[in-house]
């Protein structure tokens, strides 16, 4: 018999078949990361107008986004479309776009047990709730699933 040299056809094709499903498996795995990490951009525009709604209702304000900076699709952010602050309730809006999940995150403030109010100081710690609409659950940080934050 001759030795060897290399490589037979067969075990060629055995490595390419397992490096073809490790990659079907890896692929879909990397894209709900992707996706997760770009809602996650728009988790962390939202955390700077929490601390200007905290701000604006600890002073009393009458409108509880005074003083934000919101994001609009012109400001070039390829992941959120908008952020919005409700004036009178204080929730935040954040707007995704297709890539980032094609939804809203909604954090809704309340302090005391109740929703926070315009122009009157809140009770106690502000805590946030996290609610999304059309983003699957799958793609949300763990501190957005409808629980307190």
């Amino acid at each position: 018999m001759k030795n060897q040299k290399g490589f037979t056809l067969i075990e060629l094709m055995i490595v390419v078949a397992i490096i073809a499903i490790l990659a079907a498996i890896a692929l879909p795995a990397y894209q709900d990361y992707v996706v997760k990490s770009r809602v996650s951009e728009a988790m962390v525009l939202a955390d700077g107008l929490k601390a200007v709604v905290a701000d604006n209702a600890a002073q009393g304000e009458s409108d509880l986004g005074k003083g934000a900076t919101l994001t609009k699709a012109a400001d070039g952010s390829p992941n959120v479309t908008s952020t919005a602050i409700d004036a009178t309730s204080g929730a935040i809006t954040v707007t995704t776009t297709s890539k980032a999940g094609n939804g809203d995150v909604i954090l809704t403030p309340k302090a005391g047990g109740a929703a926070l109010a315009a122009g009157t100081p809140p009770e106690g710690t502000i805590v946030w709730t996290c609610t999304s609409t059309k983003i699957k659950q799958k793609y949300l940080p763990a501190t957005c699933t409808s629980s307190a934050k």
